[in-house]
């Protein structure tokens, strides 16, 4: 599994967690910031996801 993979997953989860307190206090900039990290994060892991497979190191075969 590629670092991308990793990153990504571990910023898609940071971005929930935004999201999720930004819809809990009200902040909507912290909600759109959670947002567009759940989103980053799963762009990165889909990278990596295509690297490892070009790599041959796909976990999921």
């Amino acid at each position: 599994m590629s670092n991308d993979r990793i990153e990504g997953s571990a910023r898609q989860a940071e971005g929930s967690i935004k999201e999720a307190a930004g819809k809990l206090t009200g902040d909507a900039k912290l909600q759109a910031e959670g947002k567009a990290d759940k989103a980053a994060g799963k762009i990165q892991n889909a990278v990596g996801g295509v690297k490892d497979a070009l790599s041959g190191k796909d976990d999921h075969k």
